[in-house]
């Protein structure tokens, strides 16, 4: 007997594929492909073996820029200097005014004169303000403002950012705020660290290249008075 009683082909038409296996609904299984390795499970992968892509697409590699496509040594500098134009300013005043509000008194000592200078209440207390002003000022450009949009007063002035080597995009307060710390490596080499972008392929200082931080400019080459194209 035959699991097919009067010879007629399994349902649809079609004969057995060879070396197929009948299966209990009545149909059968086709055979493993050829090499004796077992079909692979599907809907795990596409075709091509990769893993499937995360929900938006494939992630993004950032791609090989040529060294004159990161923001030039002497730009930083001149958005250094733009940066710190308020803190000059207020540890200006502050010191100022301590100075000029201070208890000066000078004595004769021996044909000469012997001057000693205490900052009264009101200079302390105008210093010590600067002081934390100073300081506000500082976290906020160099941690909140650059952290988030990518550029501080000074870089915005000079248009380009700081951001992510890997990602072209800002690296958010915290991250911002412990670049700026990185840059003690920059000065206790006798800030040979600062100068690291006149010759480095990317023109990193030893903080970016600790942070895999870069500078771009905020309107790529080729693109002045257009859209970017593509995200910084």
């Amino acid at each position: 007997m035959t699991d097919n009683p009067g010879g007629y082909p399994p349902p649809g038409g079609y004969p057995p594929p060879p070396g197929g296996q009948p299966t209990p609904q009545g149909g059968y299984q086709p055979p493993p492909p050829p090499g004796g390795y077992p079909p692979p499970p599907q809907g795990n992968y596409p075709p091509g073996g990769f893993p499937p892509p995360q929900q938006g697409g494939y992630p993004q590699a950032a791609p090989a820029l040529p060294k004159e496509a990161y923001t030039s040594w002497l730009t930083r500098v001149a958005a250094w200097f733009i940066d710190y134009i308020p803190v000059f300013i207020l540890v200006g005043l502050g010191q100022g005014i301590a100075i000029l509000t201070g208890d000066n008194n000078c004595e004769n000592i021996n044909g000469g004169y012997a001057c000693t200078s205490e900052p009264s209440a009101l200079g302390a207390t105008v210093s010590i303000l600067a002081s934390v002003l100073t300081f506000a000022y500082v976290i906020w450009n160099y941690g909140y403002r650059q952290g988030t949009t990518g550029s501080s007063i000074g870089k915005s002035v000079m248009k380009f950012k700081v951001v992510s080597e890997k990602t072209f995009q800002p690296i958010g307060f915290g991250l911002s705020v412990v670049r700026q710390l990185a840059h003690i490596v920059d000065t206790i080499i006798c800030y040979i660290g600062y100068l690291f972008p006149l010759w480095d392929g990317k023109r990193q200082t030893l903080a970016d290249k600790i942070m895999t931080t870069v500078c771009l400019p905020t309107t790529p080459q080729g693109q002045h008075g257009q859209q970017p194209t593509h995200h910084y």
